[in-house]
Protein backbone atom coordinates (compact mmCIF):
# COMPACT_ATOMS: atom_id res chain seq x y z
CA UNK A 1 0.00 0.00 0.00
CA UNK A 2 0.95 3.75 -0.90
CA UNK A 3 2.33 5.74 1.93
CA UNK A 4 -0.45 8.23 3.45
CA UNK A 5 1.86 10.91 4.45
CA UNK A 6 4.89 12.14 3.50
CA UNK A 7 7.48 14.01 6.03
CA UNK A 8 10.70 14.37 3.95
CA UNK A 9 12.30 15.98 1.01
CA UNK A 10 12.22 14.40 -2.23
CA UNK A 11 15.39 15.77 -3.99
CA UNK A 12 19.03 17.13 -3.70
CA UNK A 13 16.86 20.64 -4.50
CA UNK A 14 13.83 19.99 -2.47
CA UNK A 15 12.51 23.45 -3.74
CA UNK A 16 12.82 23.28 -7.00
CA UNK A 17 11.41 19.57 -7.03
CA UNK A 18 7.94 20.95 -5.17
CA UNK A 19 7.60 23.63 -8.21
CA UNK A 20 8.63 21.30 -10.60
CA UNK A 21 5.30 19.14 -9.05
CA UNK A 22 3.23 22.41 -10.43
CA UNK A 23 4.27 21.40 -14.06
CA UNK A 24 2.99 17.67 -13.64
CA UNK A 25 0.81 16.45 -16.81
CA UNK A 26 -1.91 15.32 -13.74
CA UNK A 27 -1.87 18.34 -11.69
CA UNK A 28 -2.78 20.02 -14.91
CA UNK A 29 -5.51 17.84 -15.36
CA UNK A 30 -7.09 18.73 -11.76
CA UNK A 31 -6.45 22.33 -12.96
CA UNK A 32 -9.45 21.65 -15.79
CA UNK A 33 -11.08 19.52 -13.46
CA UNK A 34 -11.31 22.37 -10.52
CA UNK A 35 -12.68 25.29 -12.99
CA UNK A 36 -15.39 22.52 -13.94
CA UNK A 37 -16.47 22.38 -10.54
CA UNK A 38 -16.21 25.96 -9.49
CA UNK A 39 -17.82 27.25 -12.64
CA UNK A 40 -21.88 26.83 -11.09
CA UNK A 41 -21.37 28.02 -7.85
CA UNK A 42 -21.84 31.40 -8.71
CA UNK A 43 -24.67 30.67 -11.33
CA UNK A 44 -26.56 28.87 -8.95
CA UNK A 45 -27.32 32.15 -6.84
CA UNK A 46 -24.27 34.87 -6.76
CA UNK A 47 -24.89 35.95 -10.31
CA UNK A 48 -28.85 34.98 -10.43
CA UNK A 49 -29.59 37.40 -7.79
CA UNK A 50 -27.87 40.10 -10.15
CA UNK A 51 -30.49 39.08 -12.62
CA UNK A 52 -32.89 39.36 -9.83
CA UNK A 53 -32.24 42.56 -8.49
CA UNK A 54 -32.35 44.10 -12.50
CA UNK A 55 -36.25 42.72 -12.29
CA UNK A 56 -36.29 44.98 -9.05
CA UNK A 57 -37.43 42.04 -7.14
CA UNK A 58 -37.34 42.03 -3.27
CA UNK A 59 -34.59 41.62 -1.41
CA UNK A 60 -36.63 39.23 1.08
CA UNK A 61 -37.41 37.08 -2.35
CA UNK A 62 -33.46 36.84 -3.33
CA UNK A 63 -32.12 36.02 0.06
CA UNK A 64 -34.88 33.52 0.52
CA UNK A 65 -33.72 31.87 -3.34
CA UNK A 66 -30.36 31.34 -1.53
CA UNK A 67 -32.04 27.63 0.18
CA UNK A 68 -31.02 26.45 -3.55
CA UNK A 69 -27.57 26.20 -2.13
CA UNK A 70 -28.39 23.23 0.33
CA UNK A 71 -27.20 20.44 -2.09
CA UNK A 72 -23.90 21.59 -1.47
CA UNK A 73 -24.33 21.08 2.33
CA UNK A 74 -26.14 17.56 1.84
CA UNK A 75 -23.90 15.82 -0.18
CA UNK A 76 -22.54 13.57 1.95
CA UNK A 77 -25.68 11.76 1.89
CA UNK A 78 -26.02 10.65 -1.54
CA UNK A 79 -21.68 10.49 -2.29
CA UNK A 80 -21.84 6.81 -1.42
CA UNK A 81 -23.98 5.96 -3.97
CA UNK A 82 -21.54 7.90 -6.71
CA UNK A 83 -18.21 5.76 -4.99
CA UNK A 84 -20.06 1.98 -5.27
CA UNK A 85 -23.05 2.17 -7.86
CA UNK A 86 -22.00 2.09 -11.26
CA UNK A 87 -23.87 4.94 -13.74
CA UNK A 88 -25.85 3.12 -16.20
CA UNK A 89 -24.06 2.47 -20.01
CA UNK A 90 -21.22 5.34 -18.73
CA UNK A 91 -19.18 3.29 -16.22
CA UNK A 92 -18.95 -0.01 -18.32
CA UNK A 93 -17.16 2.00 -20.77
CA UNK A 94 -15.37 4.95 -19.05
CA UNK A 95 -14.88 3.50 -15.53
CA UNK A 96 -16.60 4.48 -12.27
CA UNK A 97 -15.01 8.02 -11.68
CA UNK A 98 -14.97 8.83 -15.22
CA UNK A 99 -18.67 7.84 -16.01
CA UNK A 100 -20.32 9.82 -13.00
CA UNK A 101 -17.95 12.88 -14.12
CA UNK A 102 -19.04 12.69 -17.65
CA UNK A 103 -22.86 12.11 -16.41
CA UNK A 104 -22.50 15.23 -14.00
CA UNK A 105 -21.35 17.55 -16.50
CA UNK A 106 -23.96 16.70 -19.20
CA UNK A 107 -26.82 17.18 -16.41
CA UNK A 108 -24.88 20.34 -15.44
CA UNK A 109 -25.10 22.11 -19.00
CA UNK A 110 -28.37 21.02 -19.49
CA UNK A 111 -29.65 22.39 -16.46
CA UNK A 112 -28.15 25.63 -16.90
CA UNK A 113 -29.55 26.13 -20.26
CA UNK A 114 -32.65 25.28 -18.93
CA UNK A 115 -32.03 27.90 -15.89
CA UNK A 116 -31.42 30.81 -18.34
CA UNK A 117 -34.00 29.69 -20.33
CA UNK A 118 -36.93 31.07 -17.06
CA UNK A 119 -38.47 33.87 -17.08
CA UNK A 120 -37.87 35.03 -13.43
CA UNK A 121 -41.11 37.49 -13.30
CA UNK A 122 -43.27 34.29 -13.98
CA UNK A 123 -41.61 31.09 -13.34
CA UNK A 124 -39.93 31.80 -10.25
CA UNK A 125 -41.23 28.29 -8.73
CA UNK A 126 -39.22 26.57 -11.67
CA UNK A 127 -36.39 28.55 -11.82
CA UNK A 128 -36.23 27.46 -7.91
CA UNK A 129 -36.27 23.69 -8.96
CA UNK A 130 -33.88 24.41 -11.88
CA UNK A 131 -31.71 26.22 -10.07
CA UNK A 132 -31.46 23.15 -7.21
CA UNK A 133 -31.04 20.71 -10.32
CA UNK A 134 -28.02 23.05 -11.21
CA UNK A 135 -26.40 22.56 -7.26
CA UNK A 136 -27.39 18.79 -6.95
CA UNK A 137 -25.46 18.12 -10.39
CA UNK A 138 -22.35 20.63 -9.50
CA UNK A 139 -21.95 18.91 -6.05
CA UNK A 140 -21.88 15.38 -7.86
CA UNK A 141 -19.41 16.85 -10.34
CA UNK A 142 -17.41 18.13 -6.54
CA UNK A 143 -17.73 14.44 -5.29
CA UNK A 144 -16.44 12.93 -8.20
CA UNK A 145 -13.69 15.22 -8.96
CA UNK A 146 -12.21 15.07 -5.45
CA UNK A 147 -12.27 11.23 -5.05
CA UNK A 148 -10.51 11.60 -8.78
CA UNK A 149 -8.10 13.67 -7.37
CA UNK A 150 -7.35 11.49 -4.36
CA UNK A 151 -7.19 8.14 -5.86
CA UNK A 152 -4.34 9.88 -8.80
CA UNK A 153 -2.45 11.51 -7.08
CA UNK A 154 0.39 10.06 -4.33
CA UNK A 155 0.05 11.35 -0.74
CA UNK A 156 3.04 13.47 -1.10
CA UNK A 157 1.21 14.99 -4.01
CA UNK A 158 -1.81 15.87 -2.35
CA UNK A 159 -1.05 19.08 -1.42
CA UNK A 160 -0.18 20.56 -4.85
CA UNK A 161 -3.04 19.12 -6.28
CA UNK A 162 -5.40 20.26 -3.84
CA UNK A 163 -3.76 23.88 -4.68
CA UNK A 164 -4.14 23.24 -8.40
CA UNK A 165 -7.72 22.42 -8.19
CA UNK A 166 -8.34 25.86 -5.83
CA UNK A 167 -6.75 27.84 -8.42
CA UNK A 168 -9.21 25.57 -11.05
CA UNK A 169 -12.11 26.42 -8.98
CA UNK A 170 -10.94 30.11 -8.72
CA UNK A 171 -11.08 30.70 -12.08
CA UNK A 172 -14.32 28.84 -12.91
CA UNK A 173 -15.62 31.19 -10.67
CA UNK A 174 -14.16 34.29 -12.06
CA UNK A 175 -15.54 32.96 -15.19
CA UNK A 176 -19.28 32.27 -13.89
CA UNK A 177 -19.20 35.83 -11.82
CA UNK A 178 -17.25 38.35 -13.47
CA UNK A 179 -17.89 37.08 -17.27
CA UNK A 180 -21.05 36.48 -16.59
CA UNK A 181 -21.69 39.65 -15.72
CA UNK A 182 -19.71 41.41 -18.67
CA UNK A 183 -21.49 39.04 -20.89
CA UNK A 184 -25.22 40.40 -19.12
CA UNK A 185 -24.36 43.61 -19.80
CA UNK A 186 -24.24 42.90 -24.04
CA UNK A 187 -26.87 40.09 -24.26
CA UNK A 188 -29.70 38.49 -22.96
CA UNK A 189 -29.51 36.64 -19.54
CA UNK A 190 -30.76 33.16 -21.72
CA UNK A 191 -28.19 33.21 -24.11
CA UNK A 192 -25.40 34.02 -21.09
CA UNK A 193 -26.13 31.06 -19.13
CA UNK A 194 -25.96 29.20 -22.68
CA UNK A 195 -22.20 30.12 -23.01
CA UNK A 196 -21.42 29.37 -19.33
CA UNK A 197 -23.08 25.69 -20.13
CA UNK A 198 -20.87 25.50 -22.46
CA UNK A 199 -18.06 26.74 -21.00
CA UNK A 200 -18.65 23.19 -19.00
CA UNK A 201 -17.54 21.51 -21.78
CA UNK A 202 -13.44 22.20 -21.07
CA UNK A 203 -14.41 19.45 -18.14
CA UNK A 204 -15.67 17.09 -20.30
CA UNK A 205 -12.80 17.12 -22.80
CA UNK A 206 -10.79 16.49 -19.48
CA UNK A 207 -12.76 13.50 -18.81
CA UNK A 208 -12.51 12.38 -22.29
CA UNK A 209 -8.68 12.41 -21.87
CA UNK A 210 -7.92 10.93 -18.88
CA UNK A 211 -7.56 7.92 -17.46
CA UNK A 212 -9.60 6.12 -15.07
CA UNK A 213 -7.49 5.76 -11.30
CA UNK A 214 -6.53 2.26 -10.57
CA UNK A 215 -8.30 1.85 -7.33
CA UNK A 216 -10.22 -0.96 -5.85
CA UNK A 217 -13.69 -0.65 -4.83
CA UNK A 218 -14.15 -3.34 -2.34
CA UNK A 219 -15.70 -6.41 -1.51
CA UNK A 220 -18.36 -8.19 -3.65
CA UNK A 221 -21.78 -6.51 -2.47
CA UNK A 222 -23.22 -10.09 -2.04
CA UNK A 223 -21.11 -12.41 -0.55
CA UNK A 224 -23.57 -15.62 -0.02
CA UNK A 225 -25.10 -17.00 -3.02
CA UNK A 226 -27.66 -18.85 -1.28
CA UNK A 227 -28.54 -15.28 0.81
CA UNK A 228 -32.05 -14.35 0.42
CA UNK A 229 -33.23 -10.66 -1.24
CA UNK A 230 -33.76 -8.93 1.87
CA UNK A 231 -30.44 -10.08 3.21
CA UNK A 232 -28.56 -9.31 -0.11
CA UNK A 233 -30.36 -5.76 -0.07
CA UNK A 234 -29.25 -5.42 3.51
CA UNK A 235 -25.47 -6.17 2.79
CA UNK A 236 -25.59 -3.79 -0.39
CA UNK A 237 -27.13 -1.07 1.95
CA UNK A 238 -23.98 -1.74 4.89
CA UNK A 239 -21.14 -1.71 2.08
CA UNK A 240 -22.47 1.03 -0.04
CA UNK A 241 -23.14 3.27 2.86
CA UNK A 242 -22.11 2.18 6.28
CA UNK A 243 -18.64 0.54 5.19
CA UNK A 244 -16.93 4.22 4.57
CA UNK A 245 -17.90 5.51 7.96
CA UNK A 246 -16.50 2.12 9.77
CA UNK A 247 -13.70 1.80 7.79
CA UNK A 248 -12.72 5.65 9.26
CA UNK A 249 -13.58 4.90 12.66
CA UNK A 250 -11.93 1.60 12.71
CA UNK A 251 -8.61 3.82 12.62
CA UNK A 252 -6.16 4.94 15.73
CA UNK A 253 -7.47 8.29 17.13
CA UNK A 254 -10.29 8.75 14.47
CA UNK A 255 -12.52 10.99 16.93
CA UNK A 256 -9.02 12.96 17.69
CA UNK A 257 -8.94 13.63 13.83
CA UNK A 258 -12.53 14.73 13.32
CA UNK A 259 -12.17 17.06 16.28
CA UNK A 260 -9.05 18.90 14.38
CA UNK A 261 -10.82 18.92 11.12
CA UNK A 262 -13.60 21.40 12.83
CA UNK A 263 -11.34 23.65 14.76
CA UNK A 264 -8.53 24.02 12.11
CA UNK A 265 -10.03 26.21 9.81
CA UNK A 266 -12.13 27.96 12.65
CA UNK A 267 -10.41 30.95 13.18
CA UNK A 268 -10.78 31.78 9.28
CA UNK A 269 -14.51 31.69 9.92
CA UNK A 270 -15.01 33.14 12.91
CA UNK A 271 -13.43 36.40 11.42
CA UNK A 272 -14.88 36.18 8.07
CA UNK A 273 -18.29 36.72 9.43
CA UNK A 274 -17.80 39.57 10.81
CA UNK A 275 -15.05 41.01 8.51
CA UNK A 276 -17.21 43.07 6.54
CA UNK A 277 -19.14 44.59 9.28
CA UNK A 278 -15.79 45.46 10.77
CA UNK A 279 -15.03 47.16 7.61
CA UNK A 280 -17.76 49.66 7.05
CA UNK A 281 -17.64 50.17 10.89
CA UNK A 282 -13.83 51.63 10.31
CA UNK A 283 -15.57 54.53 8.18
CA UNK A 284 -14.10 52.45 4.69
CA UNK A 285 -16.74 52.83 1.64
CA UNK A 286 -17.71 50.29 -0.52
CA UNK A 287 -15.54 51.58 -3.23
CA UNK A 288 -12.66 50.91 -0.69
CA UNK A 289 -13.98 47.27 0.58
CA UNK A 290 -14.30 45.89 -3.57
CA UNK A 291 -10.89 46.94 -4.05
CA UNK A 292 -8.77 46.35 -1.46
CA UNK A 293 -10.80 43.30 -0.05
CA UNK A 294 -12.26 41.58 -3.11
CA UNK A 295 -9.95 42.36 -5.88
CA UNK A 296 -6.23 42.75 -4.26
CA UNK A 297 -7.40 40.24 -1.51
CA UNK A 298 -8.06 37.71 -4.18
CA UNK A 299 -4.39 38.28 -5.96
CA UNK A 300 -3.06 37.37 -1.73
CA UNK A 301 -5.25 34.40 -1.64
CA UNK A 302 -3.42 32.88 -5.05
CA UNK A 303 -0.34 33.62 -3.90
CA UNK A 304 -1.04 31.97 -0.39
CA UNK A 305 -2.07 29.30 -2.40
CA UNK A 306 1.37 28.83 -4.19
CA UNK A 307 3.28 29.48 -0.95
CA UNK A 308 1.25 26.61 0.92
CA UNK A 309 1.50 24.00 -1.87
CA UNK A 310 5.55 25.11 -1.74
CA UNK A 311 5.39 24.74 1.95
CA UNK A 312 4.08 21.09 2.44
CA UNK A 313 5.62 19.98 -0.60
CA UNK A 314 9.27 20.76 1.12
CA UNK A 315 8.59 19.74 4.83
CA UNK A 316 5.73 17.10 4.97
CA UNK A 317 2.28 17.11 5.20
CA UNK A 318 2.24 17.15 9.31
CA UNK A 319 4.69 19.66 9.35
CA UNK A 320 3.58 21.64 6.93
CA UNK A 321 0.09 21.91 8.00
CA UNK A 322 1.61 23.25 11.55
CA UNK A 323 3.33 25.97 9.99
CA UNK A 324 0.58 26.97 7.65
CA UNK A 325 -1.74 27.12 10.48
CA UNK A 326 0.54 29.15 13.00
CA UNK A 327 1.14 31.83 10.50
CA UNK A 328 -3.20 31.29 9.64
CA UNK A 329 -4.26 31.74 13.06
CA UNK A 330 -1.49 34.72 14.07
CA UNK A 331 -2.57 36.75 10.97
CA UNK A 332 -5.97 37.48 12.56
CA UNK A 333 -3.56 39.77 14.95
CA UNK A 334 -3.18 42.60 11.99
CA UNK A 335 -7.32 42.90 12.48
CA UNK A 336 -6.27 44.89 16.26
CA UNK A 337 -3.77 47.16 14.75
CA UNK A 338 -6.39 47.94 12.21
CA UNK A 339 -8.79 48.37 14.79
CA UNK A 340 -6.18 51.12 16.31
CA UNK A 341 -5.60 52.56 12.91
CA UNK A 342 -9.16 53.00 11.70
CA UNK A 343 -9.78 53.78 7.46
CA UNK A 344 -6.25 53.66 7.09
CA UNK A 345 -6.10 52.38 3.44
CA UNK A 346 -2.56 51.17 4.11
CA UNK A 347 -2.98 49.26 6.78
CA UNK A 348 -6.37 47.79 5.27
CA UNK A 349 -4.13 46.16 2.65
CA UNK A 350 -1.66 45.14 4.66
CA UNK A 351 -3.86 43.51 7.10
CA UNK A 352 -5.76 41.84 3.76
CA UNK A 353 -2.72 40.97 2.09
CA UNK A 354 -1.44 38.89 5.50
CA UNK A 355 -4.73 37.26 6.13
CA UNK A 356 -5.47 36.24 2.69
CA UNK A 357 -2.23 34.84 2.12
CA UNK A 358 -2.02 32.78 5.46
CA UNK A 359 -5.76 31.96 4.63
CA UNK A 360 -4.21 30.52 1.36
CA UNK A 361 -1.47 28.65 3.01
CA UNK A 362 -3.85 27.02 5.45
CA UNK A 363 -6.76 26.19 2.92
CA UNK A 364 -4.15 24.13 0.72
CA UNK A 365 -2.50 22.61 3.62
CA UNK A 366 -5.76 21.80 4.72
CA UNK A 367 -7.30 20.49 1.55
CA UNK A 368 -4.00 18.22 1.51
CA UNK A 369 -4.53 16.67 5.56
CA UNK A 370 -7.82 15.56 4.52
CA UNK A 371 -6.93 14.15 1.14
CA UNK A 372 -4.42 11.79 2.66
CA UNK A 373 -7.18 10.74 5.28
CA UNK A 374 -9.62 9.43 2.54
CA UNK A 375 -9.30 5.79 1.22
CA UNK A 376 -9.25 4.82 -2.25
CA UNK A 377 -12.86 3.28 -3.18
CA UNK A 378 -14.05 5.36 -0.65
CA UNK A 379 -12.60 8.81 -1.08
CA UNK A 380 -15.86 10.57 -2.51
CA UNK A 381 -17.88 10.10 0.66
CA UNK A 382 -14.77 10.19 3.48
CA UNK A 383 -14.06 13.09 1.60
CA UNK A 384 -17.57 14.62 1.07
CA UNK A 385 -17.88 14.10 5.44
CA UNK A 386 -14.74 15.65 6.25
CA UNK A 387 -15.58 18.85 4.40
CA UNK A 388 -18.70 19.01 5.61
CA UNK A 389 -17.63 19.23 9.16
CA UNK A 390 -15.27 21.39 7.90
CA UNK A 391 -17.40 24.10 7.04
CA UNK A 392 -19.71 23.47 9.95
CA UNK A 393 -17.50 26.39 11.84
CA UNK A 394 -18.77 28.31 9.60
CA UNK A 395 -22.38 27.52 9.29
CA UNK A 396 -23.00 26.50 12.81
CA UNK A 397 -20.18 27.44 15.50
CA UNK A 398 -19.66 31.77 14.10
CA UNK A 399 -23.25 32.38 14.48
CA UNK A 400 -22.07 33.61 18.17
CA UNK A 401 -19.55 36.44 16.58
CA UNK A 402 -22.40 38.89 16.34
CA UNK A 403 -23.09 38.64 20.07
CA UNK A 404 -19.44 38.42 20.88
CA UNK A 405 -18.24 41.50 18.58
CA UNK A 406 -21.14 43.15 20.40
CA UNK A 407 -20.22 42.32 24.14
CA UNK A 408 -16.53 43.12 23.80
CA UNK A 409 -15.45 45.33 21.20
CA UNK A 410 -13.40 44.88 18.11
CA UNK A 411 -10.27 44.74 19.79
CA UNK A 412 -10.87 41.91 21.62
CA UNK A 413 -12.98 40.13 19.14
CA UNK A 414 -9.68 39.37 17.06
CA UNK A 415 -8.30 38.63 19.92
CA UNK A 416 -10.68 36.33 20.28
CA UNK A 417 -10.56 35.07 17.00
CA UNK A 418 -6.87 34.40 17.52
CA UNK A 419 -7.48 32.60 20.77
CA UNK A 420 -10.02 30.10 19.08
CA UNK A 421 -7.15 28.62 16.78
CA UNK A 422 -5.15 27.58 19.48
CA UNK A 423 -6.78 24.44 20.55
CA UNK A 424 -6.76 22.91 16.56
CA UNK A 425 -3.12 23.89 16.61
CA UNK A 426 -2.38 22.00 20.18
CA UNK A 427 -4.94 18.84 18.57
CA UNK A 428 -2.00 18.87 15.45
CA UNK A 429 0.81 18.50 17.95
CA UNK A 430 -0.98 16.24 19.68
CA UNK A 431 -1.63 13.97 16.43
CA UNK A 432 2.07 14.45 15.36
CA UNK A 433 3.51 13.03 18.51
CA UNK A 434 0.95 10.06 18.96
CA UNK A 435 -0.05 8.86 15.60
CA UNK A 436 2.83 7.01 13.49
CA UNK A 437 2.59 7.87 9.73
CA UNK A 438 1.74 4.15 9.62
CA UNK A 439 -1.02 4.30 11.73
CA UNK A 440 -2.75 7.03 9.57
CA UNK A 441 -2.89 5.04 6.44
CA UNK A 442 -6.74 3.97 5.69
CA UNK A 443 -7.38 0.45 5.79
CA UNK A 444 -7.80 -1.69 2.96
CA UNK A 445 -11.24 -1.70 2.03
Amino acid sequence: MRSRLYDGPMSKHPWLSALSAYRDRRMVTILFLGFSSGLPYALSFITLSVWFRELEMSRTQIGLFSIVGLPYALKLFWAPLIDRVPFPLLTRRLGQRRGWALASQIGLMASLVWLGSLDPQTELGLMAVAALVVVFMAASQDIVVDAYRIETLESAEQTIGGAMYQYGYRFGMLASGAGALFLSDHMAWSKVYTIEAALVLIGVATVLLIREPETERGVPLALDPLATRPQRALSWLKSTLVAPFLEFRNRPHWWVVLAFVVLYRFPDSFLAVMANVFYKDMGLTNTEIAAVSKTFGAGATIFGIFVGGLVVHRLGAMRGLLVCGFVQVFSNLMYVWMAQAGSSIPVFAMTIAVENISGGMGGTAFIGYMSTLCSPGYAGTQYAMLSALALSGRNVFSTITGIVADQVGWTWFFIASTAVGIPGLLILVWLMRNTPAESSEPVAP
